[in-house]
């Protein structure tokens, strides 16, 4: 199978994620998605780094996978001025701190799970290298679509008045009509 038959691509993609000090008494960390790695190997919350009270993970390690069909979102999002890779996670109910739901480079795609409320999506800055595969593959699969505008149709409606009025009951005029006088209620 040639690359422009291939309907997606899947990248492995390492999640680094950084633990900070809380800044108030009722929250004693705040968790942040920070880096990406690409080609990195399985991880389970392997720490990376150290500097005094902040800490960095290798989280997980999730597939990265492009769809042609998705290409639009991808360019939207290549066109930003920071290209970005979007982590979403969510609470975890595990020992872990956080469960690594998926990371996407669709916008799209992570408006909608930013819009559910029940998943956190951080913004993380795409390294160099996959910024031009993702481009590369946006290049190889993107078609633009052709719009096409919506003729009117010509045909009058207006000229048959279907639904109006009770057809059993034969009137001259205005189904609408006011009752006559001599229609009295006993």
């Amino acid at each position: 199978m040639t690359d422009r038959e291939q309907k997606s691509i899947s990248i492995p993609l390492g999640i680094v994620i950084q633990r900070m000090p809380g800044v108030t008494r009722w929250v004693s960390h705040v968790w942040k998605a920070v880096g990406v790695l690409p080609g990195a190997a399985k991880a389970d919350w392997k720490e990376l780094r150290r500097d005094g009270d902040a800490v960095e993970f290798h989280a997980a390690t999730v597939p990265l996978e492009l769809f042609r069909t998705d290409t639009e979102a991808y360019l939207s999002g290549l066109s930003d001025k920071i290209p970005s890779i979007y982590v979403v996670m969510r609470d975890s109910e595990t020992d872990k701190p956080l469960k690594i739901v998926l990371a996407t480079a669709s916008p799209y795609e992570a408006q909608d799970y930013a819009d559910t409320g029940e998943e956190m999506v951080e913004k993380v800055p795409m390294p160099e290298g996959l910024v031009a595969l993702i481009r590369d593959y946006v290049e190889l699969h993107h078609q633009d679509e052709v719009f096409v505008k919506r003729r009117r149709d010509k045909s009058r409606v207006d000229l048959k008045e279907d639904g109006i009025g009770d057809a059993r009951i034969r009137q001259t005029s205005d189904v609408y009509r006011a009752p006559r006088k001599t229609e009295t209620l006993h």
